[in-house]
């Protein structure tokens, strides 16, 4: 048997061992006052979105819904560069060569927690500071509070890698003013600071100093209500002073994108872009030519019918193109050309949009039987 001073060193030994492997866990759920926190913990990869912490946030969110002293669930990235810059594409496309289950499961559990977040019972609040791209977006977008900082990158760069504006992009982007959305999902356009405010994705805007203030603020809050949360978000808001006087970034073209973007075909939004012929114009046709012509068609196709559908069936329908990306060519090629050989030149197959026929877009469409995704 250890003598007790030795036990005393082996109980020590081990609480600064469960401390460090803490520290480096790929997400931190802890829980502060009133508040559950959830901490994207993976700085040097932007916090991107692994398949493991999905599946430690998802049943962390669920616990602290049906928890009486749980008021609201905070969510946050660490490092200083990153809210979280999407979904661990890499290990998703190493998965889909092969045929491993991750490029089936990944999708599943991720929209499964993108749905939770959008339908959670307790107030929600996702401090979007620094980039929130793809798969953050998913984490932040449907919940009931996003706070921008003017250093946070939002985009939706996926049609650039063979893949589609998902994480709910079908439901969100379509009800952003005009045809925002449109432009944003087709084009991968960034919106920075308080753009992303103007826009519609974020609800508040707060200096990115202030963000320790506001998280204690939050954690303070005895059983707070919406409104109360809201209302502290606004005091912080009025006092966040940094690009202030600046108009929208694209208020000067939203009579352009409103009217180029709302065609019903992408071949008809290409010709829309070459008649107007404006330098405008020519920029989002340049931006279009390097875009896979798969995903452009899928995800016109996907923000026209999500327009007008529940959350949910957004996410079903969603995953049924997520698994056409892994079924096809062009999501292998993408990630092939931005990631790993990094020669960003894609040899997209069809190289052409009028090669896409309606009848392959239609397959990305249908139903996968006892596949598809239940929530």
């Amino acid at each position: 048997r250890l003598k007790p001073f030795n036990r005393l060193q082996v109980i020590l030994q081990h609480l600064k061992m469960s401390k460090h492997t803490d520290s480096t866990a790929e997400v931190l759920l802890e829980k502060k006052g009133g508040a559950g926190i959830i901490t994207l913990n993976r700085p040097k990869v932007l916090n991107a979105l692994s398949f493991s912490m999905i599946q430690q946030i998802y049943p962390q969110i669920k616990t602290w819904e049906q928890d009486p002293e749980t008021f609201l669930i905070i969510i946050k990235g660490t490092g200083g560069k990153a809210f979280c810059a999407g979904g661990d594409i890499r290990a998703i496309a190493d998965a889909g060569k092969v045929g491993d289950r991750l490029a089936e499961d990944f999708f599943r559990e991720e929209y499964i927690l993108n749905n939770a977040t959008g339908t959670c019972k307790k107030p929600y609040v996702a401090l979007i500071d620094g980039i929130t791209m793809g798969g953050g977006v998913g984490l932040s977008v449907h919940g009931h509070f996003r706070v921008a900082t003017e250093k946070t990158l939002f985009a939706m760069p996926e049609t650039s890698i063979g893949l589609f504006p998902d994480v709910g992009g079908g439901y969100f982007l379509p009800r952003l003013s005009g045809k925002l959305g449109y432009y944003l999902g087709l084009t991968g356009f960034r919106l920075r600071g308080r753009d992303v405010l103007k826009a519609g994705i974020a609800t508040h805007f707060v200096e990115s100093e202030k963000l320790p203030a506001l998280e204690k603020d939050l954690i303070a809050l005895k059983s707070p209500s919406m409104e109360n949360i809201a209302d502290l978000l606004n005091s912080y808001q009025v006092k966040s002073k940094v690009d202030q006087e600046k108009e929208f970034v694209l208020d000067e073209h939203m009579e352009k994108i409103n009217s180029l973007f709302s065609a019903n075909s992408m071949e008809e939004i290409v010709q829309k872009l070459k008649q107007d012929g404006s330098p405008f114009a020519m920029k989002q046709l340049e931006t279009i030519n390097k875009m896979s012509p798969t995903s452009l068609k899928m995800t016109l196709r996907q923000l026209r019918e999500g327009a007008s559908m529940s959350l949910q069936d957004v996410f079903t329908m969603e995953y049924r193109l997520s698994q056409a990306c892994m079924r096809g060519h062009d999501f292998y090629e993408g990630v092939r050309a931005v990631l790993i050989d990094k020669d960003q030149s894609p040899r997209w197959k069809p190289a052409a949009l009028e090669e896409v026929s309606d009848e392959f877009v239609d397959n990305c469409f249908k139903p996968l039987g006892n596949n598809d995704l239940k929530l």
